[in-house]
């Protein structure tokens, strides 16, 4: 029998997978094993089969909306294009939510059915090819819940088969046959199945979320604090105990700040205390808290002595000042700044009343109200709290609080810990109509349109929220925009109302709690409710306004993140327009500041944020932000001064590389790609630093080559000489490359001294560089070049500047690993490339697509061609499965030319590189090592400006199979 294409295909791809590996298949249908390690995911193959599919069914007996909600955006995209699929489901151990089976029917152009087997506990997922005729399937243990999917150690097989395979058949048969028997999923069918989930008891689902806040337990007076808490309190024992009276804590809203202030209360037991926060909306939350905690202390001591009447006696332990009540004798007293700065109400409280107070939204300090309150009181201890510490209005925090940071944990860290609740953050296009689009001058008119409404609704009711009841906020950019979206939403049947800074804050305390009695479905604001607001409840954001910083998207989301009964996600739904800052979105999602290109762009392909969250974006909202990410400066000036401002603020001296690499922030080589050496940006910041022109061009040779860590051994070489005083002998130094694991040998040495004699450079970079060589090399050793010896003992700044490139390299390295010459998945340049193989010069500039050289061949592929592109280098160069890649030689090459027979000669080693297209700049992703497969050589002809010319096309099998996600940057 004659195989078609696709059988012939299959045929390979199983034998790959269940015969030998060194059969070839394509990706798409070779078999996979799929348990949801790093960077494979059940999720991620889903989603990958649903981008090539022709129909789909999902037979599985669990359903959750967290799930769901992280697979919404896809199905859009699919019903989009026409794309029907099918979910059969169950009642099974009645598990799944009747809000479930409600998010089900909201699915367009997907047909759900209800299994009436009993015994129902399927969970298998099915992609019909109708192109090649077969069929894709995921069997195993992942129902569609959300640890299912991104976390829990799962077992499941992919495999693919002909649509006549006896598997396939018995398969499909088995569906078909589970279909037919199966009932419609209908409103009126939820009705009756949730009286059967109300009647049974059920054990706790694994979308419920571990609790790790606080909790009070009456009987006892105990508030047991959660880990960050307890390493929040020693840290304040610690620096009280060093003699300090200021300390200050950086943590995420919705992880327990709060309670972390009134433990430490608790803990240092002050004789009266003040705590001071900007909205009078908190205060009583706030105090509840307070007396929460404070509560064991007070029974322990007084209730013998007050019996009955120790409740009401340590309540009266606690006043309010602000707005009509004026309780200035508490031993335990809350104020709102307002109120506080007012002359006649610090009249009435002396200077040294309070020996501790306490801070809350400290980043506001800076305001004439709190540093007349700051510099009036004089406590023993001052405790300020923040979530953004990092101001733009050129106020020093970090100084006011005499640089003691007693605790830090940002947003990611916080969601790893399970501190706060996941998120579903859905990126989708904002409202378009004849072309148009929402962008930055869109006027009132517009945004508050029938037709942008409708849509609006539309989406958010789509993509729900966790829980039984709505409690949304909306974030808008105008406030005439919050009054007509709220009368808009309500005329609509979505009750709403609006908050503005007009508000009065009577009205405010009414409206949240409306919202959070379920009165009303959303509120609609402009940027009030970034901070000092806290309504745990909430459970879908909507966000309508572009974003126009990373502090403010995070204070907007973090209103969602605090944990609440019933809510086991937050939906964000970020309607995305023609905005400039669009590209702010991924780095504010990942918490990245390195203000670099190439991870903004990974950014952008991050699935999975932190614990269960999740990033979800549309096709054409996804092509928005790169777009804004490729025509955008992340390196401004104006952003480098701001962040490099910020961390002076911190550290309380002028910041150098290492204090950059240290917090997170701009990667070191950003100012080297952007200013040759840091010494020009210190230069622009105005600081007072002075260095020759052969200073700086060392300064710039090691900034500019080395700084990058793709190798380290020149940044360690060129430390040991300074420490050791100019001289290091080689025997030394191979034995410390040997100690510290490092991949070194005499191609590495060889290569090294080419490097640091500045010979391996083009004519160009020499002379930019100085001209000399950095290093003597003699029989025995290395010596420092004598000029930077004495450069190093006579100019302070020198040698703090070159020390510390050369100690922000060694610890951006650490991303690399020193042991291999090349670390899969980094990006490395033509020029990184010559350097790391130890060719003699760079011929960077020459090797284009490959090159032989010294037994080496690196090949650089562009995936994406551009349109522009010269005809004659356009080939279909291809990942054919993530075991195999498909590539072509240069045009007017034959496999008999010794070019050819260079590459097939088994003593070349070939290393692949490819980057997604031009757009990226200059640098490739590493796939590693690969071997040609010599029966895949086929001599073709290729058409160049009406001239046929030979090519020759091979398969490299990778050494290491491609990791599923940096495979799906290129197949998506």
């Amino acid at each position: 029998m004659k195989l078609t294409s696709t059988q012939t295909k299959l045929v390979s791809a199983l034998s790959n997978g269940f015969v030998d590996q060194r059969f070839d298949g394509a990706e798409e249908l070779v078999p996979r094993f799929i348990y949801n390690n790093k960077g494979d995911s059940m999720l991620m193959h889903i989603e990958r089969e649903l981008d090539c599919c022709s129909s789909f069914t999902f037979v599985i007996a669990f359903v959750t909306e967290s799930a769901l909600a992280a697979l919404k955006v896809k199905l859009a995209d699919l019903a989009a294009k026409g794309i029907q699929g099918r979910i059969l489901t169950s009642n099974y151990l009645a598990f799944n939510k009747p809000k479930a089976f409600q998010e089900l029917l909201k699915l367009s152009k997907v047909e759900v059915k209800i299994s009436n087997n009993k015994a129902f506990h399927a969970k298998g997922y099915v992609f019909d090819h109708e192109m090649g005729n077969y069929q894709s399937v995921i069997i195993g243990s992942s129902n569609m819940t959300s640890g299912a999917l991104l976390k829990n150690y799962e077992w499941n097989i992919k495999f693919t088969s002909h649509d006549n395979g006896a598997l396939t058949e018995k398969l499909i048969s088995e569906v078909e046959e589970e279909w037919t028997k199966a009932e419609p999923l209908t409103r009126h069918w939820i009705e009756q199945y949730r009286k059967l989930y109300d009647s049974v008891p059920r054990q706790r689902m694994d979308e419920e979320l571990e609790d790790v806040s606080p909790k009070y337990a009456i009987n006892k007076h105990v508030i047991e604090p959660n880990k960050m808490q307890n390493e929040a309190l020693s840290s304040l024992a610690d620096i009280r105990k060093a003699g300090a009276h200021r300390s200050l804590i950086i943590s995420a809203t919705g992880t327990g700040k709060t309670y972390l202030g009134a433990l430490d209360v608790s803990q240092y037991q002050p004789q009266r205390f003040l705590y001071i926060v900007h909205r009078e909306q908190i205060l009583n939350k706030t105090m509840e808290s307070f007396k929460n905690v404070l509560r064991s202390d007070f029974y322990n001591q007084f209730q013998d002595k007050y019996g009955d009447q120790t409740e009401t006696k340590f309540d009266e332990q606690f006043g309010v000042i602000s707005g009509d009540s004026k309780n200035f004798k508490a031993k335990y007293l809350f104020a709102t700044i307002q109120t506080l700065a007012k002359d006649e109400r610090l009249s009435l409280l002396e200077p040294t009343q309070f020996d501790y107070i306490l801070i809350d939204e400290v980043h506001r300090a800076g305001a004439s109200s709190y540093q007349k309150v700051i510099k009036y009181f004089q406590p023993d201890f001052l405790l300020g709290m923040t979530a953004t510490p990092d101001r733009m209005d050129g106020f020093n925090l970090y100084e006011m609080f005499d640089y003691n940071i007693a605790y830090e944990i940002r947003l990611q860290k916080a969601l790893d810990e399970k501190m706060l609740c996941p998120f579903r953050y859905i990126g989708i296009t904002d409202y378009q109509y004849d072309g148009q689009i929402t962008d930055d001058t869109s006027k009132l008119k517009w945004l508050v349109s029938e037709e942008r409404v409708d849509y609006v609704i539309k989406q958010t009711k789509y993509y729900g929220y966790s829980g039984d009841v709505l409690h949304g906020l909306i974030f808008c950019s105008l406030s005439a925009e919050a009054e007509e979206l709220a009368d808009a939403l309500t005329r609509r049947g979505y009750t709403s109302k609006k908050i503005t800074g007009n508000t009065p804050q009577s009205e405010r305390r009414e409206i949240v709690k409306e919202l959070e009695n379920g009165d009303i479905n959303y509120i609609v604001t402009v940027d009030v409710f970034n901070e000092g607001v806290d309504i745990p409840c909430v459970n879908q954001i909507v966000m309508l306004r572009s974003t126009q910083s990373s502090i403010v998207f995070i204070q907007q989301l973090g209103r969602g993140l605090r944990k609440f009964a019933g809510k086991d996600y937050v939906t964000v739904i970020d309607f995305i327009g023609n905005y400039k800052n669009n590209y702010l979105i991924p780095i504010a999602l990942t918490g990245d500041r390195s203000r670099n290109k190439n991870s903004a762009r990974d950014d952008l392909e991050s699935r999975q944020i932190s614990g269960l969250s999740t990033v979800s974006f549309s096709e054409i909202a996804k092509e928005k932000i790169y777009q804004s990410i490729n025509n955008t400066s992340l390196d401004s000036l104006k952003v480098l001064r701001d962040d490099y401002q910020n961390l002076k603020n911190r550290l309380g001296r002028v910041p150098l590389l290492v204090d950059f690499q240290k917090f997170g922030t701009v990667d070191c080589t950003v100012f080297a790609n952007r200013y040759k050496n840091y010494y020009q940006f210190l230069v622009k910041m105005k600081e007072d630093v002075h260095l020759t022109a052969n200073q700086e061009a060392i300064l710039s040779f090691i900034s500019i080559e080395l700084m990058n860590g793709k190798r380290i051994v020149e940044l360690l070489l060129l430390r040991e000489l300074i420490e050791s005083k100019g001289f290091v002998k080689k025997s030394d130094f191979r034995k410390l490359m040997r100690d510290q694991s490092i991949f070194y040998n005499e191609n590495v040495e060889h290569s090294v001294e080419r490097v640091l004699t500045l010979s391996f450079f083009v004519k160009a970079s020499q002379e930019k560089y100085g001209d000399k060589p950095l290093i003597m090399i003699y029989e025995g050793g290395y010596q420092l070049n004598e000029a930077i010896q004495k450069y190093l003992v006579s100019q302070k700044l020198f040698q703090q500047l070159v020390e510390d490139a050369l100690f922000a390299g060694i610890m951006r390295a650490n991303r690399y690993n020193v042991n291999q010459q090349f670390t899969l998945y980094e990006r490395y340049t033509r020029k990184d490339v010559c350097r790391l193989l130890g060719w003699e010069k760079d011929v960077s500039s020459t090797v284009y697509g490959y090159r032989i050289r010294q037994n080496t061949c690196p090949i650089f592929v562009t995936y994406a061609k551009s349109g522009k592109i010269d005809q004659s280098i356009n080939y279909q160069d291809r990942f054919i499965n993530a075991d195999t890649f498909q590539w072509f030689t240069r045009h007017n090459v034959k496999i008999g030319s010794k070019e050819v027979q260079a590459i097939l000669a088994p003593q070349t080693t070939i290393q692949l590189f490819i980057k997604k297209n031009d757009d990226e700049g200059s640098d490739f992703y590493y796939f590693g090592e690969v071997k040609v497969d010599k029966n895949s050589l086929k001599e073709e002809s290729f058409r160049v400006n009406d001239t046929t010319e030979p090519i020759v096309k091979m398969a490299l099998h990778l050494k290491r199979s491609a990791q599923y996600d940096k495979y799906l940057l290129f197949e998506k």
